[in-house]
């Protein structure tokens, strides 16, 4: 299965990408996939000129296909201004409306201070949810100091565990009903008929 994993850090190192890099990881750990980043600081001049023109260049309509073509996606934006970046929002905007739909997605996030952790819930998953995404329940978000404290990696595994499960069908594992097929099928032409001779109701 093909994973691919959106990261729209900036800086070289990012805790965008690492924290894109430890979730794709840690869904490797759960099912074999085959892994393909998607750096969104590499695309911005393509980006821009694709809301200008509405033709993707070479490098971004490659992303686009990736994207597309990926049986479960990783997307991880900074926080700008208590919401997701621009690059990260105008990236989703130059995609196909229906390239994500049915598609599993697990939205991370990073940022300064915890106070940020709510862009999960009030803007990444709003957004995926219009695009008819499958947003995973668990989204992880690291602030400066939940690098090497307690809780980060045990949040990474439970929502990388809920992709994995997406992406193999396991979610999908309930009991199926049965179909009946034991009931006789009664022509329409012989209700008609009864209905004709004077019985009044149905037979």
């Amino acid at each position: 299965m093909k994973l691919v994993v959106v990261s729209a850090g900036l800086s070289v190192p990012s805790s965008t990408r690492l924290l894109a890099d430890r979730l794709a990881a840690a869904v490797g750990r759960r099912t074999p996939v085959d892994t393909e980043v998607v750096e969104l600081r590499d695309l911005a001049v393509e980006i821009a000129h694709n809301l200008t023109s509405g033709f993707p260049g070479p490098a971004l309509s490659a992303a686009q296909e990736a994207v597309t073509g990926a049986e479960g996606l990783i997307v991880v934006t900074p926080v700008f201004s208590a919401s997701y970046s621009g690059l990260f929002k105008s990236f989703f905007d130059v995609l196909d409306k229906d390239a994500l739909a049915g598609k599993p997605v697990l939205i991370a996030a990073t940022g300064g201070t915890a106070r940020h952790s709510l862009v999960l819930e009030h803007a990444l998953r709003p957004l995926f949810a219009y695009l008819r995404a499958v947003v995973v329940p668990t989204g992880v978000y690291a602030a400066s100091e939940d690098w090497g404290a307690e809780g980060l990696e045990d949040r990474i595994d439970r929502a990388a565990q809920e992709l994995a499960a997406l992406m193999t069908g396991l979610s999908a594992a309930r009991p199926v009903r049965p179909v009946r097929d034991d009931f006789d099928v009664v022509p329409f032409a012989e209700r008609l008929a009864a209905l004709s001779q004077g019985g009044g109701g149905l037979q």
